[in-house]
């Protein structure tokens, strides 16, 4: 299980995130812009892919990664169930979603 505290370690290894409220979750900036929130509860996370990641990561297992269920779902934006997630899949999860919003900086 990934706890809140090993996510937020696991996230500010990234350069330039910066945490912020955002409704009830805690959200996690890079380039200005959020690409990560994390549930109230701690248990899971919402993450903006593209929608080619999206697909690629909920390939692995639905029951850890899905879309969301809704129209944010179909924008990219997924969730990541951090009670069954590994660690190493967590990773690349973020730096993914990290360098495409990094890419958006350039444009």
């Amino acid at each position: 299980m990934i706890t809140p505290e090993v996510f937020r370690t696991l996230i500010f290894k990234l350069p330039d995130v910066v945490e912020v409220p955002h409704f009830d979750r805690a959200a996690f900036k890079a380039n200005n812009r959020i690409f990560v929130s994390l549930a109230p509860d701690g248990l899971s996370i919402n993450i903006k892919f593209t929608l080619v990641e999206q697909s690629v990561f909920c390939a692995f297992d639905r029951t850890v990664i899905h879309p969301v269920a809704n129209k944010w779902g179909l924008q990219g934006w997924t969730t990541i169930n951090l009670t069954k997630v590994k660690q190493s899949t967590l990773k690349d999860a973020l730096q993914t979603a990290y360098n495409t919003f990094l890419q958006l900086k350039k444009k």
